[in-house]
């Protein structure tokens, strides 16, 4: 596992590629409503990308698997018992649904990523109860992200909060290296593992991306290869963020300018 450690320079691009990706989040919230298809939200993120200059990165992607379908949309989205994954088709959201959206982009050769799961319209207490932890869950994983800590101290404290609010987290996928790549080292879970894992460094960036379920982490994986829900057919959240490790501290790159 080789990590590719970002000079400040490097920094400031996937700064930029990071703020992008929250602009186009800041877009996408002020359409999403009872009636508005998975796949209209696809148009208006593919739009305002190619429209800034940048390339989106999900659209075609095989997840390193040549004979695998590619992924065809730009976002991915994520509907009420969908885990992650999920294809923005002609589906019209609902009130009172949960709709999770994961957008990668790749700005000036530097990638930026990130995940939020909204209500629409009215929601109901549980799905709102989730939509908190989820949060939640991401900002426990932040602060536990420390220059000189460990890479694994993360997830343990995810786990331990996610499941003190009487939720699961998913163990199969976990955040991510970032940088020319949407997919460098490190791998970073959401769940307890054995041992403190890698210490954190200048220069690492990473995603932290926890999946919430409101009752069992396992899952099923739909014929299309890339939908993964709920086994139980229960709820499911997930915010992400991309961070960077520096010599002030921790910086989350996926906010606004």
């Amino acid at each position: 596992m080789t990590i590719h450690y970002k000079l400040p320079k490097e920094v400031r691009m996937m700064r930029a590629a990071g703020a992008l990706v929250a602009d186009a989040f800041d877009l996408l919230r002020q359409h999403i409503r009872p009636g508005v298809t998975l796949y209209e939200l696809d148009k208006i993120a593919e739009d305002f990308i190619r429209s800034n200059g940048a390339e989106t990165l999900y659209k075609g992607y095989r997840g390193g698997d040549p004979n695998h379908p590619p992924f065809p949309g730009v976002i991915c989205a994520a509907v009420n018992d969908v885990i992650c994954h999920g294809i923005p088709n002609g589906r019209a959201l609902q009130e009172g649904d949960i709709v999770g959206i994961d957008i990668g982009l790749r700005l000036n050769g530097y990638c930026g990523d990130a995940c939020v799961t909204y209500p629409v319209g009215t929601v109901s207490p549980e799905a709102q109860n989730l939509l908190t932890v989820a949060e939640r869950s991401l900002w426990v994983g932040i602060e536990a992200t420390k220059p000189r800590g460990f890479l694994n101290d993360i997830g343990a404290a995810i786990q331990a909060y996610a499941e003190s609010e009487g939720m699961s987290v998913v163990r199969e996928w976990g955040g991510h290296g970032i940088g020319r790549s949407l997919h460098e080292p490190p791998s970073v879970g959401h769940v307890r593992v054995k041992g403190r894992g890698l210490r954190l460094r200048p220069g690492m960036v990473f995603t932290i991306e926890p999946m919430i379920n409101l009752g069992t982490y396992e899952w099923e994986l739909l014929p299309d290869q890339w939908t993964v829900r709920t086994r139980d057919g229960k709820l499911s959240a997930q915010f992400e963020h991309t961070l960077a490790i520096t010599g002030n501290g921790v910086e989350i790159m996926s906010l606004p300018r």
